[in-house]
């Protein structure tokens, strides 16, 4: 009798809302099609280094498909090209050597920048990987969208809404910095929900004197209130990020943070109204997820069981222009997806008369009622 077909799967990087809906569906699709055996790795790559595993039955994940987090644990320091527990060594091999050890077939890895660059290299050691892409930042190459990216702008857009009537009753200037690191999608589709005045993304370093230029023109305007929507990657020309600490043992060492009050510095010598700084962080990773996010992790769990039964590897499953396909990681690998300038949703905003923080933003109108 043949050994059964065996699949690991695991949660890298941090935690999202939708994760457990696609452990759900790669689980239950492989189960019911492929009668195979499903490895959960507990925190990521950890899992996969220490080989701490459990055996996934249809019972472990049923009634998971609405909690957000994730059922396996994930950690955003497991490399096993730069261990942290072992000194930032290279344990690559031992890492093979695990995955060989548990007769592994194939590996899917849910996660984001940081897990497909491991994944395109634990791919060229030998292993059978298939990823599924995850982050709030919807910033991986080749996916339109990222699962976890609506919940995030769901959170973000009540949030700046609640702001929004606070900043009316006590005519202030309301900063509200959202997550994002480098691409500022959540900054942008929050800050165009909401009616934010202002939207400042890293993708277009802000002029401190035009920013304060809008302030005061609306509180000279009798708009005695203004929403400034920020990412945390958001940088004024000339200028750096503004980095809150740094942790050497991740992916991204850099922990960004702080921009929405050092801005909030800056304007506060210039106008009458008082400034406020809400910092949204962690509480846009979690929550249940939406229903978009909910359908879209379970249609990418789905296609990345079918991908593996069909022993179709080395590719990140994606969504494009409405329909699901897959592209090589080594497109996705090391890559950012960014806002573009010329963004539908920078000229829907222009239109609106909101403010990107810069003087000279030559936007091109073509295709502005297609949302990105």
């Amino acid at each position: 009798m043949s050994n059964p077909f065996r699949v690991g799967v695991l949660t890298g990087g941090g935690d999202c809302p939708g994760l457990n809906a696609v452990i759900r569906a790669v689980t239950k699709s492989l189960l019911s099609q492929c009668n195979a055996e499903v490895v959960g790795i507990r925190e990521g790559f950890r899992g996969l280094i220490e080989g701490d595993t459990e055996l996934l039955e249809s019972p472990d994940v049923s009634g998971i498909l609405t909690r957000g987090g994730t059922i396996l644990g994930a950690s955003n320091k497991a490399n096993p090209f730069d261990y942290y527990a072992s000194g930032g060594a290279d344990v690559s091999a031992r890492t093979l050597k695990t995955y060989e050890r548990l007769n592994l077939d194939a590996l899917v890895a849910i996660g984001g920048d940081g897990t497909m660059s491991i994944a395109h290299r634990l791919q060229k050691l030998g292993m059978n990987i298939v990823g599924v892409p995850k982050t709030i930042d919807n910033d991986l190459m080749g996916t339109d969208r990222t699962f976890g990216f609506d919940t995030a702008v769901h959170v973000a857009t009540e949030a700046m809404d609640r702001i929004h009537t606070t900043a009316q009753s006590h005519h202030r200037v309301m900063i509200v910095e959202t997550m994002g690191r480098y691409a500022g999608w959540i900054a942008l589709h929050a800050g165009v929900a909401s009616g934010a005045d202002i939207i400042l993304i890293p993708e277009l370093p802000y002029n401190v004197d035009e920013v304060i230029r809008v302030c005061q023109e609306r509180e000279e305007g009798g708009r005695q209130f203004t929403i400034i929507s920020i990412a945390e990657g958001a940088k004024p020309e000339g200028g750096s990020f503004t980095v809150s600490q740094r942790v050497e043992e991740s992916h991204d060492p850099l922990r960004l943070g702080g921009v929405g009050k050092a801005l909030a510095e800056q304007i506060k010598p210039h106008i009458e109204s008082e400034v406020r700084t809400t910092i949204l962080g962690h509480m846009q990773r979690g929550g249940t997820p939406t229903a978009y996010d909910r359908t879209l992790s379970t249609a990418f769990g789905a296609h990345a069981a079918e991908l593996v039964a069909e022993g179709t590897f080395g590719v990140m499953v994606a969504r494009q222009e409405g329909r699901f396909t897959q592209i090589p990681l080594e497109e996705v690998a090391d890559e950012t997806r960014t806002v573009p300038r010329n963004a539908p949703l920078i000229a829907a905003g222009v239109a609106m008369d909101t403010s990107f923080g810069v003087t000279d933003l030559d936007v091109c109108m073509q295709d502005a009622s297609i949302m990105p």
